[in-house]
């Protein structure tokens, strides 16, 4: 009886869909490497799938395209397109812009797996979170500073590692929670406008600009 169910489930695991197979397979892997690291091997992975790790390789060559599927996953598909064009829309004032990315931004990474893939990452010596970064500065932040460029209202002029610096302050809420296990608000948005708030006004940006 017990061999008849056995058949039955890896009868069930043979019928799915290609393309629900290949989601599976990156699901699980994206919850593994949060885990256990990227340097986790796919014989482990697919043990735990419930699949054989030639199964795996018919979906991914390698392990580094797995990798690339999980990048594409937690980080990429996580970028809101519109960002950019919302970020600099001046007819909506600067503070307020800010905190509406911040806001959907934290809620998207604020997660255990994209903190500890990315911390993963670095430890790995995976280019993912510096190909990350890159996109991030070139998409979202480059485009930010111009806008402070434009309000500014003091001597000083923003560059962008004051970007970098709010921006990081802001992500170290969630490093915080998942990395270090420490205590952080369950609603970060207070700590999120006090941050947006210190940064505008060491520009001489008001709420309203």
């Amino acid at each position: 009886m017990a061999k008849v169910a056995e058949c039955d489930e890896r009868s069930s695991r043979r019928r799915l869909p290609p393309g629900e197979r290949r989601q599976q397979i990156v699901d699980g892997a994206v919850a593994f490497f949060a885990e256990v690291g990227l340097e986790g091997n796919t014989r482990d992975l697919a043990k735990r799938l419930g699949v054989t790790q030639s199964l795996l390789f018919n979906y991914f060559a390698t392990k580094d395209d797995l990798i690339e599927a999980v990048y594409e996953q937690v980080y990429l598909n996580r970028l809101s397109p519109d960002w950019p064009t919302r970020l600099t829309d001046r007819s909506v004032s600067l503070r307020q812009r800010l905190l509406d990315f911040y806001t959907e931004y934290s809620t998207l990474i604020f997660q255990y797996e994209w903190m500890r893939i990315f911390m993963f990452s670095g430890l790995y010596g995976a280019q993912l979170n510096r190909r990350y970064l890159k996109h991030l500065g070139d998409v979202i932040l480059r485009p930010l500073l111009g806008e402070i460029e434009f309000a500014a209202r003091s001597d000083e002029t923003p560059v962008m590692e004051d970007i970098w610096n709010l921006h990081g302050g802001i992500v170290y809420i969630g490093i915080r929670q998942h990395i270090y296990r420490m205590p952080c608000p369950d609603d970060p948005s207070e700590a999120i406008s006090r941050a947006v708030d210190r940064f505008l006004l060491s520009f001489g940006i008001a709420p309203g600009d």
